[in-house]
């Protein structure tokens, strides 16, 4: 009886170990058919950090553009859009660029050629020479030429439109009075001369 069983116990075992085999054929002969991504399991956590890479590569390539965009951002558009420089209007490069329009204006602004390459975007050689308190005044000296050159801007037919542009979104503000009914204002310099007096706010009404 013992050595029947252990018969059987083989032969069963024998048969096991043959369908195992078969089993194991036909998965290798299925798993070289089929492609690597088929071939292998997916998890539910593969499947998230997939989604997560994949996110992770669309929010770095919208932060390359909008970082590229900010890179991009002109001078004068930076400077026109700081809070408290509502009033002026960008200034086109072609008008800057023409030295008849900034006749007489390097004598009033000092680092005028640096400051003149600070507005126009241009790269100076001589930008690392400069410690920090020389570049700041070259900022400020960009900031007041700059306006210097805005007051001459606005007198063009280009610059009016312009202003006549701002003028209408209320740019400048609306007047206070109750009688004139939200009139949009006008800002009025009382002198040419830079930081002289401060801009005041002119009502047509």
């Amino acid at each position: 009886m013992y050595k029947e069983r252990g018969g059987v116990s083989v032969t069963v075992s024998a048969s096991k170990s043959e369908d195992r085999k078969r089993i194991n054929d036909v998965l290798d002969k299925h798993l070289e058919r089929s492609s690597p991504s088929t071939s292998r399991p997916i998890n539910a956590t593969s499947k998230n950090s997939n989604l997560q890479a994949e996110e992770s590569e669309t929010e770095s390539e919208e932060s390359d553009v909008s970082g590229s965009d900010g890179d991009d951002t002109s001078w004068i558009s930076w400077f026109c859009n700081l809070r408290g420089n509502e009033f002026f209007c960008e200034v086109d490069d072609d008008y800057i660029q023409d030295d008849f329009n900034l006749c007489g204006l390097s004598s009033q602004v000092p680092y005028y050629d640096y400051a003149l390459d600070l507005i126009l975007d241009v790269e100076s050689s001589h930008g690392d020479m400069f410690t920090e308190e020389q570049n700041e005044l070259i900022e400020s000296a960009a900031e007041m030429l700059y306006g210097l050159i805005h007051a001459r801007y606005v007198l063009t037919s280009k610059g009016m439109t312009a202003m006549l542009d701002k003028y209408k979104n209320y740019d400048f503000g609306r007047c206070p009075r109750v009688y004139c009914s939200g009139q949009p204002c006008l800002p009025v310099g009382q002198s040419d001369i830079p930081r002289a007096s401060t801009v005041k706010i002119y009502c047509p009404s």
